[in-house]
């Protein structure tokens, strides 16, 4: 007997119908059975069910003679059912990976429910995905398992029957059935959740939920089905009438009745013409033979609700477009303000260029005012120490602000102040560009950081790779690099590439990377401190991945199976997953004990501190952890397509820092085998570290300082060689290991071509 029983009823929807099965049958965890119904769909949809099963043996595909409709298609897939618990997803929807290991973990932890409810997250053509704005109500904080008496918060996630693990002990004992007709999760979700004498939930997106742009929800569409949603709520209602303890969920299940005829009154395209006050006069009858007075509601809901019980059709459509109209005009004046403000701000910075140039104030930013992080942060600690005689400030997003220092003025991008400090400040950091309206003035010294040693194409370089720099202006591009009067550089590397990709007169800087002098002054233990702060056992092996952007992709899906690469590690290792700052989701949304989610994390300094390897790809953060002389090992296995897309300064494939894996499988062997921190592996990275980290021994802000903002040329700190360095200590020793060959190529010093 399976553990699980997934039914997909399916109708119409062959173009997405691949994807759902797909998701089911190459999840991780593989004792299902996957029912599949075809309700007599008249497109390819039973065709392509029964390709499924012929070539997997976890597949049944059921036909029905004619269209039944959602709910009675869910009941014929029931009836075969045979696993512990019962699933449902629509038919184009899909399950995450790892969705069914996370169920059956959670299930085990709670001592087997009656209900597991889990997350979901809207996904859209665009790419975009929104996870469900009440996953609050999932914590799993608390109580193991609960009645719904002791959360009732829970129904405020979406009732819907996808989101949910039934035990099917549990189903057939209740006699729980879909009745047919439009809204048939109403009266299956509310008995189920009253009637479950033990409900867990799972704080994990595991259904992505698919947006189509037009005609996949027949909810959506206008017809009087919709008129079904009365019948349904009878049925809710005589479930709890046949129940006298549940009688208390009557003024709940009343307001939420009011909310849902609410909603389909005010959506267009749902009730047929004409059919409005029929809707209404029927909507008044149900109030009148269902009232439950319970809380009061505040005074708008109130006003609607009486609009619907009255059956005041009329007043009620005067009310909602009286609000649409509101809002239109309220959005107008909004934006008339804003641009206005804009106008004023601008009028202002021109009469601030005028004012003499302030040579005590120096101005940061970083990563499009992200906030205090990367070159810029640690040379701004180093003017406060050793020129305070400098008032420093940063310009960052309301979001980011809390990360500034105390003692550093902040500033937030496009305000009266911003604009001001960026007219009358000497010196001007940042790693990337300030806003291209910045005037440059006579007196006033730019330093551009940089924010990592280059594999990726850069600069005008990208103007024969249009995947990734297709929509640059590289004209102002250019107008920009004119800003500066100073190039930071890592390495000899960064300073051919830099000089190349951006011709303009700055002078280029040899002096390291700030942001990674504390990789060399970070004692043992404050590194047991950052650790700590990160929940990180003690003892545990911590792996930091971290992969780079993906020009050639709208959407950056993780290029690994976390799970199933923590899985594989084993119980001593825990993995911390950082998303590339341009990735608009996190790697693990719904982190598990062994992967933990750090792409909020405002310093990624920290982060490497605190690991003890790294797991990367082409990201430039492998030069930086470098310095640690800690074990990395680089994941390529879309290294052709990342090549053809963005294009780069050197096959790293060719000179790595460690051990290469070109698939995932490899990956797990490399770790498996301890060649991740074998000798060979340890070669590479000294090897690596010689070429691409000169410069990096800890001093480099203090050069930097003392040149652009004391004007000292001469006595600046001297470089100190690799042999006398000593980086900061990992926090689990991981000795090398000698026995076999890493999954690494012969190690060919690149000819390098910037």
């Amino acid at each position: 007997m399976p553990r699980f029983s997934v039914i997909v009823p399916a109708f119409k929807v062959q173009a997405y119908l691949h994807e759902c099965l797909d998701s089911v049958l190459t999840q991780s965890y593989d004792d299902l059975e996957l029912i599949a119904v075809d309700d007599c769909s008249p497109d390819a949809c039973g065709a392509i069910i029964d390709e499924f099963a012929a070539r997997d043996a976890r597949v049944q595909a059921l036909h029905l003679p004619e269209n039944a409709g959602l709910g009675p298609a869910r009941n014929a897939g029931l009836a075969r059912a045979q696993g512990d618990y019962v699933i449902f997803l629509d038919s184009d929807d899909t399950l995450v990976p790892g969705a069914l290991r996370a169920i059956a973990e959670r299930l085990k932890e709670t001592d087997a429910p009656d209900v597991l409810v889990y997350d979901y997250a809207r996904t859209y053509w665009t790419g975009e995905v929104v996870r469900n704005q009440f996953s609050g109500a999932l914590t799993e904080q608390g109580p193991a398992t609960f009645r719904l008496d002791d959360r009732p918060g829970l129904l405020k996630v979406l009732m819907v029957v996808w989101n949910k693990a039934y035990k099917r002990e549990f189903v057939e004992r209740e006699g729980f059935a879909f009745p047919p007709g439009y809204y048939e999760d109403t009266p299956w979700t509310y008995p189920v959740l009253m009637a479950a004498d033990s409900i867990a939930a799972l704080d994990r997106v595991c259904v992505h939920y698919r947006q189509r742009r037009q005609g996949g929800n027949i909810l959506a569409t206008a017809s009087r089905s919709h008129f079904d949603v009365f019948d349904q709520y009878d049925r809710v209602f005589a479930f709890v009438a046949e129940r006298p303890e549940l009688a208390h969920w009557k003024p709940v299940l009343f307001r939420r009745m009011i909310d849902h005829f609410s909603t389909l009154a005010t959506t267009r395209g749902r009730l047929p013409g004409g059919s409005r006050a029929e809707f209404f006069r029927r909507a008044r009858a149900h109030c009148r033979r269902y009232r439950a007075p319970g809380k009061a509601a505040g005074l708008r809901t109130r006003l609607r609700h009486a609009l619907i019980r009255l059956g005041c059709r009329r007043a009620y459509r005067a009310l909602w477009s009286a609000d649409a109209l509101r809002t239109r005009l309220g959005r107008g004046a909004a934006s008339a303000r804003r641009a206005l403000r804009a106008a004023l701000v601008q009028l202002y910075y021109r009469i601030q260029l005028r004012l003499p140039v302030r040579k005590d104030l120096a101005v940061f930013s970083a990563y499009w005012d992200r906030g205090y992080s990367c070159n810029p942060a640690a040379i701004e600690a180093k003017v406060r120490e050793l020129a305070p005689h400098i008032r420093t400030a940063w310009i960052a997003q309301p979001a980011h602000l809390h990360t500034v220092p105390a003692a550093t003025r902040r500033l937030q991008p496009g305000s009266f102040r911003a604009w001001g400090a960026l007219a009358r400040a000497k010196y001007l950091v940042n790693n990337v560009n300030f806003d291209r309206r910045m005037v440059k003035r006579p007196g006033q010294i730019m330093l551009q950081t940089h924010h990592g040693t280059p594999l990726k194409t850069m600069g005008i370089d990208l103007q024969e790779r249009p995947a990734a720099g297709g929509a640059m202006d590289f004209p102002q591009l250019l107008a920009n690099a004119d800003k500066w009067d100073y190039s930071l550089s890592a390495n000899r590397h960064s300073t051919l590439v830099w000089e190349k990709v951006y011709p303009t007169a700055a002078t280029t800087l040899e002096y390291g990377y700030p942001r990674n002098d504390v990789f060399q002054r970070t004692p043992a233990e404050e590194v047991a401190r950052l650790r700590a702060s990160l929940s990180i056992p003690r003892g545990s092996v911590a792996v930091l991945y971290a992969p780079t952007h993906r020009d050639y992709r709208r959407t950056q899906r993780p290029p690994l199976d976390l799970e199933r690469l923590a899985e594989a590690l084993g119980p001593r290792f825990v993995l911390l997953a950082r998303a590339h700052y341009f990735s608009d989701a996190p790697l693990a949304p719904d982190a598990r004990p062994r992967v933990v989610d750090v792409s909020g994390h405002p310093s990624i300094e920290t982060l490497c501190l605190a690991s003890d390897a790294l797991i990367t790809d082409y990201s430039s953060l492998m030069f930086d952890y470098a310095n640690l002389d800690r074990p990395i090992v680089v994941h390529t296995d879309d290294w052709e397509e990342y090549e053809a897309a963005r294009g780069t300064y050197f096959d790293v494939r060719d000179f790595p820092p460690g051990a290469v894996a070109r698939t995932e499988d490899e990956l797990i062997d490399i770790f498996a085998s301890g060649h991740w921190r074998g000798s060979r592996s340890a070669q590479l990275r000294s090897a690596f570290r010689e070429r691409f980290c000169p410069y990096d021994d800890g001093q480099a802000a203090e050069r930097v300082v003392r040149r652009v903002f004391l004007g000292e040329t001469a006595g600046l700190p001297a470089f100190l060689p690799q042999g006398e360095r000593t980086p900061a200590p990992a926090a689990v020793h991981v000795p090398p290991q000698s026995a076999g060959a890493p999954h690494v190529p012969g190690g060919r010093v690149p000819i390098h071509h910037a």
